[in-house]
This record gives C-alpha cells, structure tokens and sequence, in this order.
C-alpha cells in the first residue's frame, strides 16, 4: 500500500488524496466517517480531502443521506492523469525554449574512476545511429563490450587505436605515432563522439601522475563535431600512413619524428 501512496505523490496527489482514493477503492460507497477510518486519517481532514478529490473528478458524491463517495475507476484515473501530464509536456516544450532563446548545452566535468566510467558507458549505450572513438588499448578493452553489442545493432563503429589491439568489428585505423607520443603527452586520452549530439573527452590516466584523470561530457553539438572531426582527422591520417609508409619514413624520419618535432619542439605540449 505504501508503494501505491508514493506513487500517486508522484503524479501529484498529497498523502491523504492518495490514501482516501485508496481506501475508497477497497470499499465503495462509503461516508466521510467511513472513508476516516479506512485511510487512517482525521475525520476533518477526510471531508476536506473528498471535497478536493471531488473537485478534481477523481470522487464522486452520491445524492443521498447521508451523502457516500465513489472513487472513479483506476484506469480512468490513469488516463485522465495521463491526457494532463502529456497536455503540460506539450505546453513545456512550446513554451520554455522561448524564456532563453540562446540556451548553449553545458560541457561538464566528470572526474573519479567509477563516475568516469559510468558517463562513459551511458553515452555508448545512448547512441543510434555511430560511434566514434580514439582509444588506447588499456581503455579499449573496458568499453569493448557495449561498443561490439552497439555493433550488432547495427550502428556504425569508427575506432582508432592509439596502440595496437586486437579488434574484430567496426572500421578500424591504427594510430601511426601512438606509442611513440604516449611519453611526450604524459596521459592516456580518450574521445568519444555519438549521433553528433552527444560527446566524451578526456584524461583518463595520467602516466606520469602530473594530472588528475579526468573528462568533459557534453551535448553541446558544435563541441561535439570537434571532437568528431579529431577523430576522423586521424583516420585520414592513418589511412595515409598505411598507404604510403616507406615515403613518410623517408621524409619524416621513424614515428614522424622530424615533424613531430618540426611542429612541437620548444612548446608546452611536451611534458619534462
């Protein structure tokens, strides 16, 4: 019974709406004395509840004397509940976006291991239609399974792999530097881009312990391609690494490292 009060709370009864529609369905038609004692409750506050549940449409009052109440039937309730709750919805969605025309999606920060990892799952598990994801190994392996089972639903699966793991679905692109950069960057990132409406980047271990781990979680659409086009970015790039590697050692020297260092040395992006 108390599961059942808290559940008409929730639509919008108060305790003793809730437990004099109760106590009226056990027994029907009943007085105000009558309706009292059944829900437990002060005979004054009885006669007031029926009146408000009789105003309302959810009792009703029989003609005669002395006067009894009828509760309306529990589908009808439901129904009217609902026909109310989806009129309101209707009403908010019209209506709020009009109070901040300019509303911009936050991007969140979600540190701790467990937090991580839970906003991590969510957002895979949110996806529709794709999913795009730079990931270490290390990472790789702890989201392999929602990714494979968002795979056999028939999403598309973009990965790229930092370091070489083995994976068997999706179209997947091996990182041409990824070992090679991991003690430069001193963290093991991650990037996750769903539909174009959801996103997750990040930190999620630091190798030399300098950062705490930690990523940003957002629904922000504009932030959201960013992290996309990072990823597809580099599967241009490894694309073209795999396609013509001997030319890129010759120019660029083992791991890229003359552009690597062409670009970065002397900049703060490289960690002492």
């Amino acid at each position: 019974m108390e599961d059942l009060v808290e559940k008409l709370k929730e639509i919008g009864f108060n305790s003793y709406e809730a437990k004099v529609y109760l106590s009226l369905l056990k027994k029907y038609p009943a007085t105000g004395y009558e309706v009292a004692k059944l829900a437990d409750i002060p005979q004054a506050r009885a006669y007031d509840t029926l009146k408000a549940l009789e105003n309302d449409n959810i009792v009703i009052a029989t003609p005669t004397k002395p006067i009894t109440y009828v509760p309306i039937k529990p589908q009808e309730l439901t129904k009217q509940y609902r026909r109310k709750i989806t009129s309101t919805l209707d009403f908010l969605d019209k209506k709020l976006p009009s109070v901040k025309e300019n509303y911009t999606e936050p991007v969140l920060s979600v540190s701790g291991e467990h937090s991580m990892k839970s906003k991590i799952f969510e957002t895979i598990k949110n996806a529709k239609k794709e999913i795009f994801i730079a990931a270490w190994s290390k990472d790789f392996r702890v989201y392999e399974p929602e990714l494979l089972a968002a795979y056999h639903r028939g999403l598309e699966v973009k990965i790229v792999g930092f370091d070489g793991f083995i994976c068997n679905f999706g179209t997947v692109s091996w990182h041409v530097t990824g070992k090679d950069c991991l003690p430069t960057i001193s963290s093991r990132m991650l990037f996750i881009a769903v539909d174009n409406s959801e996103g997750v980047f990040g930190i999620t271990e630091s190798i030399n312990k300098n950062t705490e781990p930690f990523v940003l979680w957002t629904k922000n659409e504009e932030v959201v391609f960013l992290i996309k086009s990072f990823i597809v970015h580099d599967m241009y790039l490894t694309d073209i690494a795999e396609q013509f590697p001997e030319q890129l050692k010759y120019f660029y020297g083992a791991g890229l490292k003359k552009l690597h260092d062409k670009i970065l040395m002397g900049t703060d992006f490289i960690k002492k």
